[in-house]
């Protein structure tokens, strides 16, 4: 990577985690620049503005959460839609706890990440009515998500896809009267 590639990149890192911690509403260049270490012109080489420097964060946190889940199903591509599943849902896990901050800053996921995703739950329960497979994408979600503040992610991993697709407890006996 190139001098100018890397300096970028430890600048959209850096402010990505002011952005998380102080909200972006709240977050001047001039706190972005004391969090990050450059003075405003330096910043302004990056970028036009805090809008911009948002856009980025957010595009290359999208970009490399969709490659990530390319990457992971890449060699499954004729393996069983359960096994699959479990590897996007191990892939966003991991991806979500590593860049915490990043995520916190996306606020929307890429569209071709959710179709996937939504592919992928198709799969799984080919017999599902359409409606039901898109709530159950955003229920998994949901889960996938709420991971904020976890550091162990092979184990919040196994506990979504448990969750998601057996139940985290046995639904109760139908009371007959």
């Amino acid at each position: 990577m190139r001098p100018y590639d890397e300096r970028l990149e430890q600048f959209l890192t850096r402010a990505a985690g002011v952005f998380a911690a102080r909200g972006a509403q709240a977050t001047t260049m001039r706190d972005l620049a004391r969090a990050t270490g450059m003075s405003l012109a330096g910043m302004y080489y990056y970028v036009r503005g805090k809008e911009e420097l948002l856009y980025r964060i957010q595009d290359r946190c999208s970009r490399r959460m969709l490659a990530g889940a390319e990457e992971a199903l890449g060699p499954l591509a004729h393996a069983d839609p359960v096994e699959r599943l479990q590897a996007f849902i191990r892939h966003h896990v991991a991806f979500s706890i590593a860049h915490a901050a990043e995520m916190r800053v996306l606020g929307k996921l890429p569209l071709h990440y959710i179709q996937l995703l939504d592919g992928l739950i198709a799969d799984v329960a080919p017999a599902e009515a359409v409606a039901d497979r898109r709530a159950a994408t955003a229920l998994l979600l949901g889960m996938m998500n709420a991971v904020d503040g976890e550091t162990d992610a092979e184990r919040v991993a196994g506990l979504v896809t448990r969750v998601f697709l057996g139940g985290f407890a046995p639904a109760p006996s139908p009371v007959h009267g």
